[in-house]
């Protein structure tokens, strides 16, 4: 009896290491796996163009968190989803409010903090309307009349002083916005596939970290 008890006793000892050693490595498999796919979704947005800003919003989450498990989960998401979804699948944007797609020329600048500029924003920055220009088969413009350029460092243009627009020296019209139905997003990013290949590599990488 004392033998079987003791031969019991080490066979849950020995089950007990085995469970750990699997949770072990099912556990930092799954947080190889989640993080290598975060990283290469961030890869595949910068090397897009889209920039460090838009590749950070991938994030990484292992379940259950703070905790070891046989069977965790691993959860990679962003938190620019529609940004993401339209460069993923590919798609055409359309104005929400309106026929045209107001694209800001370099001339415009941006809002306050970076915003970006709107033509609504612009005429309430400036004091000033736009004026509409149609062009039949090519984008039609918004503009802003009597404006001036700016010397020095700064560049750019500056609406008219009251001296410069009595005289009309200087003045001249601005392209302020470019005038679109519509712009076609093309597929840049392979989101599935990426997910593919990390799921493909678990296994091996479970297999890696358990412990001989």
């Amino acid at each position: 009896m004392k033998l079987a008890a003791a031969i019991s006793g080490d066979l849950r000892k020995i089950m007990a290491e085995e469970i750990k050693a699997a949770e072990d490595a099912v556990t930092a498999g799954m947080r190889q796996a989640a993080d290598g796919l975060k990283a290469d979704l961030r890869r595949q947005v910068t090397e897009a163009g889209m920039g460090q800003r838009l590749a950070n919003t991938w994030r990484a989450e292992l379940y259950p968190k703070g905790q070891k498990s046989i069977k965790p989960a691993g959860f990679v998401f962003t938190r620019a989803p529609t940004i993401i979804r339209a460069f993923d699948l590919g798609a055409v944007i359309k104005s929400k409010h309106g026929f045209w797609l107001a694209i800001p020329a370099p001339a415009a600048g941006t809002g306050a903090r970076g915003k970006r500029m709107t033509p609504g924003l612009w005429e309430q920055m400036h004091g000033s309307r736009l004026r509409f220009i149609y062009r039949r088969g090519v984008p039609s413009l918004l503009v802003a009349e009597n404006m001036r350029a700016r010397t020095g460092k700064r560049g750019g243009f500056a609406k008219g002083s009251a001296s410069a627009l009595r005289s009309g020296r200087g003045m001249t019209s601005v392209v302020m916005f470019i005038l679109v139905p519509q712009v076609s997003l093309k597929k840049r990013l392979d989101v599935d596939g990426a997910a593919e290949r990390w799921a493909s590599a678990l296994p091996e990488l479970i297999v890696r970290n358990w412990r001989n």
